[in-house]
């Protein structure tokens, strides 16, 4: 990282990437004519306003289960419609209720006649009548009209139980208190309770103009008959004790139902000064104004890039590229010179060193800010967790850390829906210096523009500016071997990786003693064939120098060399496919092509892209495939990045080996990550099948795969709980003469027997999705994606529409 925020891609082999010219005064984004700058454009979308980067800024991105699309996602609300049948449990016991109540109290039933009989003033218990007392408003009676009380303020705790037990009053009031914010919670519950007092206290509330409920006199007038005797009812103080235990008995389950005490705990609580804010909790400011910066002390630097954002200089990338260096800059405890960069270049700070602030095309939808491209969208299916319902489906670093594999034939939008809109999403993430891509098209298709890269070797094209260097730059006899050997046999069972790899470290060390160098292909080819005139040369210099440890592994290359079992023979032999005269200018064969290093993605941000040779050359194409791969896997080892670093492979047919199935298990916790698209999964030795599915984390069906290819995703996403109904149908036999009799006129009237229904529920396991799912129901233009990212959090196998 240099003063001016501008990074070197240099490597010893890799030209520098050019480096942008100074910023301006007033940073500007370049002049994009296919459309204004916006965030983040789909495709023929009409040019934005200059304030679309501070709205998308500000946007909400709620936190997600893998695979969601978080940019402008909202999770689908349920809104849970009351049942016929639950309302109807609520209306039909309190319309009964009503007319009951209504013929108790119009006398229908005798039974005021009975009480008042019951109370004559011959009855022994007559002396304990009192005279009519008045408490606050109430009047107590004799027995007799007391008794009548009690009788109607039974019968309505009878009638209001009956119906609320009857009824569906919990489900109801769950269902709209639920769908309620707190504070309207509480004030509802409020409403009620006054509501409810007003029935119970009607002398309290002026102007109402109703009765009390029956319940209130009677339970009164027996407080008044039993606490008279002590004389408690002239006691101001106990009536206004009694009234208050009354209100707080009514008030109560109010209360429980506003959740009051919970709310006024969180109103009231005592906030602690200089506490740590929750990242769930969102800023005062919008992130268009720099919050961050802000609560760092960095006021000017975010007051300036506020200005820059809502003048429009400022795009998608620009913001991405500065919180990542300022999220670097925070870690490291740089804080001063992220300010001095900023106040001097604006929003073209730390721009990358191509000096592209944006792709020229777009073709997929993207959000920077969460590294997240669109494919498609879930479909709302049975199986589908709520929250995948209708959700986009888009990938970012945090599931491709764990690799990808991808199988569907020809024809069914690999390439289009998948790896084209990933690797763009990649190579806009390289320029905000958050990632590295390696791109492998397949013969005869380029992914992407040629804008959209840094660094583009066209194998066998003549007019290719960069070569690839075949042992990414390593200075290890023993590594550059490793590398080569996986590229030329690593396919092939008849050739132990080991034994390749001993054989060429056996020439490679050796060749570095003497040259400083590795041998170019036609020199290798020609130390493998046991040329004369190459090893004496060779073993001359050796002798020369005095290095004898080299000239004891050169004799043992050389006593091999002819036996029956020389690995030397077969390494010889795939040379030669890499030397036809198509590619004789390539792989360090000396030609215009400037050499690169592979080795450089491990350090800088770079964007990459190798085309494969065309026509007639398949199997070259395959050993450059894999030796892009073994070296792959050699680089992201080495230290600690700070940038993902990802390699996409258009076509790995015949690029899996056992070696790299190995290495792609602990891509994760390099920070790296491949894509492996196959059109089928026969194009792997079968002994790697399982281990391949078992390496990566994320795989994806498409339309279209066979069921050979379907029995093997079924098999590694395995089976799951499922409930399952049986209704099954028993004829019934009666034991009544009368019975019978009816059952057989039924059977002549409606040719059927009687039956009844067995309705058995139980818990079966089942595959998630079946071979013959995947091959026959999947519809066109869908796949089948199961992640799972870096932290352990996983989507199960789910249907997602591509064209969403």
């Amino acid at each position: 990282m240099d003063s001016d925020g501008t990074q070197n891609a240099r490597g010893t082999h890799a030209d520098p990437v050019p480096r942008p010219a100074g910023p301006p005064d007033i940073p500007t984004a370049p002049p994009r004519p296919s459309r204004a700058p916006g965030v983040p454009p789909a495709p023929e979308q009409a040019p934005r306003t200059v304030s679309t980067v501070a709205a998308w800024l500000d946007e909400a991105r709620p936190t997600a289960r893998p695979g969601i699309w978080r940019y402008g996602h909202r999770p689908k609300e349920i809104r849970e419609r009351l049942a016929p049948v639950t309302v109807a449990g609520m209306l039909i016991p309190l319309a009964l209720a009503l007319v009951v109540w209504s013929l108790w109290s119009s006398g229908y039933f005798p039974y005021k006649s009975s009480i008042l009989r019951m109370f004559t003033p011959d009855e022994w218990w007559y002396p304990l009548s009192l005279e009519p007392k008045p408490v606050e408003g109430w009047a107590v009676g004799i027995p007799a009209q007391h008794a009548l009380l009690v009788a109607d303020g039974v019968f309505f705790v009878v009638l209001v139980l009956a119906v609320g037990v009857l009824g569906s009053w919990r489900a109801i009031v769950r269902h709209y208190m639920n769908r309620m914010l707190r504070s309207v919670q509480v004030l509802v519950a409020a409403g009620l309770a006054l509501v409810t007092l007003a029935l119970v206290f009607p002398d309290a509330f002026p102007g109402v103009g109703w009765s009390a409920v029956p319940v209130v006199d009677p339970l009164l007038s027996l407080i008044v008959l039993i606490t008279d005797s002590y004389g408690l009812m002239t006691s101001l103080l106990f009536t206004n004790t009694l009234y208050a235990v009354v209100t707080l008995l009514v008030v109560w389950p109010f209360a429980r139902l506003g959740s009051w005490l919970p709310y006024a705990r969180e109103r009231f609580a005592p906030r602690r000064e200089g506490a740590t804010p929750s990242t769930s909790v969102v800023p005062d400011r919008p992130r268009s104004q720099w919050p961050a910066l802000r609560d760092a002390g960095q006021h000017e630097a975010a007051q300036l890039l506020t200005a820059e954002v809502t003048g429009g200089r400022m795009n998608d990338v620009d913001c991405t590229r500065v919180e990542h260096a300022f999220a670097v800059a925070r870690r490291t405890t740089a804080l001063d010179g992220f300010r001095e960069t900023v106040l001097r270049q604006g929003g073209a700070a730390w721009t990358h060193p191509s000096g592209a602030r944006d792709l020229p095309r777009r073709t997929a939808r993207h959000d920077l800010l969460v590294g997240q491209v669109r494919i498609g969208r879930w479909v709302a299916a049975e199986r589908a967790p709520q929250p995948y319902h209708d959700a986009g489906a888009a990938l970012g670093p945090d599931v491709l850390g764990t690799s990808l594999l991808a199988i569907g034939p020809s024809g069914s939008g690999k390439t289009r829906t998948l790896v084209e809109p990933v690797t763009e999403a990649l190579a806009l993430q390289a320029l905000t210096g958050r990632c590295a891509v390696v791109a492998v098209s397949a013969a005869g298709s380029s992914l992407g523009a040629d804008d959209a890269f840094d660094v583009i070797v066209r194998m066998g094209d003549p007019s290719s500016v960069h070569d690839l260097d075949p042992y990414a730059e390593s200075d290890d006899p023993d590594e550059a071997a490793a590398i080569l050997a996986e590229a030329l046999v690593g396919d092939l069972d008849t050739v132990g990786a080991q034994g390749a790899t001993t054989a060429l470290a056996q020439l490679f060390g050796p060749f570095w003693a003497v040259h400083g160098r590795f041998p170019t292909l036609p020199e290798l080819r020609e130390l493998l064939e046991g040329e004369e005139r190459a090893l004496t040369s060779l073993r001359e210099a050796l002798a020369a120098s005095g290095n004898d440890i080299m000239r004891r592994e050169l004799d043992a290359r050389v006593r091999q060399t002819g036996t029956p079992g020389d690995v030397g023979r077969n390494l010889a032999d795939r040379l030669a496919l890499l030397n036809r005269p198509v590619l004789a200018d390539f792989l360090g064969g000396g030609g215009p092509g400037r050499l690169f290093s592979l080795r450089a993605v491990a350090h800088h941000p770079l964007r990459v892209r190798i085309d494969l040779p065309e026509r007639g050359h398949e199997e070259a194409s395959r050993m450059i495939t894999r030796l892009v791969l073994a070296q792959f896997h050699a680089i992201v080892r080495e230290g600690r990045r700070t940038h993902f670093a990802c390699l996409v492979l258009d076509d790995a047919t015949g690029t899996v080996t056992a070696e790299s199935v190995r290495r792609t298990q602990r891509l994760r916790s390099q920070n790296a990550g491949v894509l492996l698209a196959l059109r089928t999964i026969g194009d792997v030795p079968e002994a790697l099948h399982g281990p391949l599915y078992g390496a990566v984390g994320c795989r994806m069906a498409f339309c279209g795969v066979t069921t050979w290819d379907g029995s093997r995703f079924a098999q590694t996403w395995g089976t799951e709980w499922v409930e399952t109904t049986e209704v099954a149908k028993h004829t019934v036999f009666a034991d009544q003469p009368m019975t019978r009799a009816i059952h057989a006129l039924r059977k002549l009237l409606t040719g059927k027997a009687v039956t009844t229904d067995a309705v058995t529920v139980r818990q079966v396991e089942r595959e998630r999705w079946s071979a013959s799912e995947l091959a026959h129901a999947m519809p066109a233009g869908h796949a089948v994606l199961s992640l799972t990212d870096v932290r352990g959090e996983h989507a199960p196998p789910l249907l997602v529409d591509l064209r969403g």
